[in-house]
């Protein structure tokens, strides 16, 4: 951790990963096909950001609900179902009841008076269900959807957009995020960047270690655990949403 290059004017959040656990998915995959909802949670959020990364690159943008339906539907043709419409829906809908982090209220209520913005590749419907399910929507100034400029982060237009519709210059702009990629993609385009890092790489690899058989969730778990080897690295590192209020001062 350094200290900040510039006043923190305002922060901007990522939604899946970092204020809502993508993981809680889980349960209700597994209601739906007992004994696959670990192996398709994790199959589902690796291809869902696979898409919105090979979209972007081959310039073919869709928004982030047919990125997740057909990450969904690539999941369940891995085991051999081809879900009807119904289904399909209702799972891709469970994305809009994702747990709300239990680190975020009191990190909310400990930044009272901040200019606080939410950054996502989720659309604006997406997002708006989303913090209106948790409760917490009127804690933030703005939802900022990358679906505006029709490219996902971390492309450097998805943060130019967020920089400019708070009338900031990127380094009064504080980025928090779980997710490696958007942390390399801020800091490439000047924002200062806040690491949620929940899962410590030492913690997974202890647990890996002590596992007859590596569970699908330990291979997600090991690629959120570790900063990318591209050589950015983030303002600050902290471990939970709560501390991110003592680390930026109240």
């Amino acid at each position: 951790m350094h200290e900040p290059a510039a006043t923190i004017e305002a922060m901007i959040f990522d939604a899946y990963g970092t204020l809502f656990d993508t993981q809680s998915i889980l349960p209700t995959l597994e209601k739906t096909f007992p004994g696959r909802g670990d192996y398709l949670t994790q199959i589902w959020r690796l291809k869902q950001l696979e898409y919105s990364w090979l979209r972007s690159l081959t310039d073919d943008y869709r928004d982030f609900s047919v990125v997740t339906r057909d990450a969904l539907r690539y999941s369940l043709a891995t085991i051999g179902v081809e879900a009807d419409t119904s289904i399909l829906d209702s799972l891709v809908q469970a994305y809009d009841r994702l747990d709300l982090y239990g680190d975020a209220l009191a990190m909310l209520s400990g930044l009272t008076g901040r200019r606080l913005a939410v950054f996502s590749n989720g659309t604006t419907a997406m997002l708006e269900a989303l913090l209106a399910n948790a409760g917490i929507r009127d804690r933030f100034e703005r939802v900022v959807s990358v679906d505006t400029v029709r490219v996902f982060k971390p492309s450097p237009r998805a943060y130019r957009l967020a920089c400019e519709t708070l009338g900031l210059p990127p380094q009064k702009v504080l980025l928090v995020s779980s997710n490696g990629f958007d942390l390399h993609g801020a800091a490439l385009h000047g924002l200062q960047t806040a690491r949620i890092e929940r899962n410590t790489p030492d913690a997974v690899r202890a647990t890996i270690g002590v596992q007859d058989s590596i569970r699908p969730s330990a291979f997600f778990l090991a690629l959120r655990s570790q900063l990318e080897a591209l050589g950015s690295r983030p303002t600050m590192v902290v471990p939970s949403l709560t501390d991110l209020v003592n680390a930026i001062g109240r």
